[in-house]
């Protein structure tokens, strides 16, 4: 398999760790959507990372379509629980963490690509004051526990959030207030210690 797209977006990254440590085979190609648009479109012509090239050759977009065909693929695992209610927490801790990290590529977006006198404050407002309920609701799901204490036992929820909170902060650094945010804080740090973080940093 080759896992193509670059570590700095937070859907590959989360990718490609959950990948490591569901200790599958693959290639990473570290190709950018926007450096590298015809290359990348020679892989895929929709342009979107990160893209998946499986073992037939499929083509497969979007991170969370990804992780469920890899579920398929790795067996029963601790990375996807099956028990009713720890599913249910995954879920929602994976849908506002992505979330926050939609709203933060939102805000980049608007800084960094469309000029300045096209910038609508308004809008930016509203992506920010939803980036900053996101980052609440984790905050209190995350306070609720239990929270892994071992590589081991993290599941994909887990390694979105975490991917989340350090992909705002390299973007965004004096938008989201660590200090108000202590559980999210001290359990991305935890996460950036681990072999399979440190392994795949954001580029």
């Amino acid at each position: 398999m080759k896992l193509i797209g670059m570590l700095d977006s937070p859907y590959v990254r989360r990718l490609a760790i959950c990948m490591k440590l569901l200790k599958l085979d693959f290639e990473h190609e570290s190709i950018s959507v926007f450096r590298a648009y015809d290359q990348f479109a020679k892989i895929n012509p929709v342009v979107k990372a990160p893209t998946l090239v499986a073992d037939n050759g499929t083509i497969l977009m979007d991170s969370t379509v990804i992780l469920q065909y890899l579920a398929t693929l790795a067996g029963p695992t601790p990375l996807f629980p099956t028990q009713a209610d720890a599913a249910l927490r995954a879920a929602r801790l994976t849908g506002l963490a992505l979330a926050a990290c939609e709203k933060s590529v939102q805000i980049v977006y608007e800084r960094n690509l469309r000029p300045q006198d096209k910038q609508h404050e308004p809008w930016v407002e509203r992506v920010r004051t939803q980036l900053f309920a996101a980052y609440a609701e984790l905050e209190r799901e995350l306070g609720k526990g239990p929270l892994p204490d071992s590589q081991e036992q993290f599941t994909a929820a887990d390694v979105t959030v975490a991917v989340a909170w350090q992909f705002t902060h390299m973007l965004l650094p004096d938008t989201v207030s660590k200090a108000d945010h202590p559980q999210l804080e001290k359990f991305s740090a935890f996460a950036a210690s681990l072999p399979v973080f440190k392994d795949t940093p954001a580029e």
